[in-house]
């Protein structure tokens, strides 16, 4: 089978507006399902560099403000910028390492931080364009695998969700487990027995079920609710001006490249969900909206952004494929970013909810992953060993994450990401078998059906 041939997704609704109530709850399940992972990062660095509550906080909204306007650009497009697809955007754990390393350094702090993040967001609009060329090296052998390893990647995060939480004391409860069996059960129960709108907001449905479980049973901590301000509207240079040192901007401009790695894999991934090409054209608008919207959170007191991996099973669960939806899900963040009280009710959705939901759609990423290898020649034993070891390699920081930790730090952006090591390893190892070794296969088929 064609290497080249794009994947199909049967029966799935096509790329239309939705009717505005869909809309809403749609792009409300996205909020919902990356807001976890848009909140951890800002919390870690603000930890990190021995911030007050109040200062944290600011870190927080002001990452619910870059994740909103980035998203709504990065789907609806602005120009020559926004791959115009459903897609969610965030602060990225890439950086996290680099970053909690610099918030420590003398003479750097947030202010070097927010400098270099500047930096590398300028550079990575430079290199953007190149960048994108790269999409004739990832046919569906190497991007099923990436999406595979993708999947695999996030399950550890559902797992250690649905019970109850990394740091819960009771880590494993059955009351944790649940509860995110019922909001898992919920989810599966609609696609079954339900059709169409339903579907659509079946995540939606099983989280609201779980919540409502969760709170009736004292899971739901809304301590400091009252203490939240009602209106809030981030400023930008809130912490001063920021700092540029070569060290720290040399660092950052590393992850971005891994950023883009990472994205232009969940990139093709969403295309193959949308069953769209995506083409160099729009890889590059894609990748420039990763880049501009990092260069911009240096000022606004936030951090490298990119688009968000889990927020693909939701796509493909549901079946919408709307960018309309996203853009709608943009507006809810820039909305929570100045409404700090309603954010804070969001963050309080335990762990095992968001868990019993993210077994299901991430588990979908794998899915995908899988169906698009469908599409190799995966009967050829290089491929198969192009995919067991990438797969392996993009495991071994999910496994260990200490696997890697006597290695340089500046390495740390692709040692401890799943899915750097998969993509690493699966480009180097098609180029090894497929792109540099393709002549002498041809000769070896040839030979082989002489005989």
């Amino acid at each position: 089978m064609s290497e080249s041939r794009q994947a199909y997704i049967p029966d799935a609704p096509p790329r239309q507006p939705l009717p505005l109530l869909q809309l809403i709850l749609v792009g409300l399940q996205h909020v919902l399902l990356m807001y976890g992972g848009a909140i951890a990062v800002p919390l870690i660095i603000g930890q990190a560099a021995g911030l007050s509550r109040e200062e944290v906080a600011f870190l927080i909204n002001a990452d619910l403000l870059v994740a909103g306007v980035a998203t709504m650009v990065q789907s609806f497009g602005i120009g020559a910028v926004g791959i115009r697809m459903p897609v969610m955007m965030g602060a990225s754990f890439a950086a996290v390492g680099s970053m909690v390393a610099m918030a420590g350094m003398p003479g750097v702090g947030l202010q070097g931080i927010f400098g270099a993040t500047i930096a590398a967001g300028f550079f990575g609009m430079l290199i953007a364009p190149f960048m994108s060329k790269v999409v004739r090296f990832f046919p569906p052998l190497v991007t099923g695998t990436v999406i595979t390893s993708i999947g695999l990647s996030l399950f550890p995060v559902a797992v250690n969700w649905a019970g109850g939480g990394a740091n819960a004391e009771t880590f494993g409860s059955p009351i944790y487990l649940v509860v995110a069996a019922l909001v898992l059960l919920t989810i599966l129960l609609v696609n079954r027995f339900m059709r169409g709108f339903w579907v659509n907001v079946s995540v939606l449905i099983g989280m609201g079920l779980g919540y409502i479980l969760a709170g009736s049973i004292g899971m739901v901590d809304l301590s400091g609710l009252d203490q939240a301000p009602w209106l809030q509207v981030v400023t930008p240079l809130h912490f001063g001006m920021p700092t540029f040192s070569l060290a720290p901007i040399l660092s950052m401009c590393l992850v971005v490249v891994i950023i883009f790695v990472e994205s232009t894999g969940m990139f093709l991934a969403l295309g193959k969900v949308t069953d769209r090409e995506v083409t160099p054209g729009m890889l590059r608008r894609g990748l420039l909206c990763d880049a501009g919207a990092s260069f911009v959170a240096g000022f606004f007191n936030t951090f490298t952004h990119s688009s968000f991996a889990q927020n693909i099973g939701l796509v493909q669960m549901t079946g919408v494929r709307c960018r309309y939806v996203t853009v709608v899900a943009g507006a809810f963040l820039i909305l929570l970013s100045l409404l700090p009280k309603a954010a804070f009710l969001i963050a309080s959705i335990p762990p095992a909810v968001l868990g019993g939901a993210s077994i299901a759609m991430f588990g979908m990423v794998t899915a995908t992953g899988i169906k698009i290898l469908q599409e190799a020649d995966i009967a050829d034993r290089r491929n198969q060993l192009l995919v067991a070891v990438s797969v392996g390699m993009g495991l071994i920081p999910v496994v260990r994450p200490e696997f890697f930790a006597q290695m340089p730090q500046w390495m740390e952006p692709i040692t401890h990401s799943g899915i750097a090591m998969a993509t690493v390893s699966a480009l180097v190892l098609n180029l090894l078998f497929n792109i540099l070794g393709g002549a002498e296969r041809a000769s070896h088929n040839a030979a082989s059906h002489s005989h």
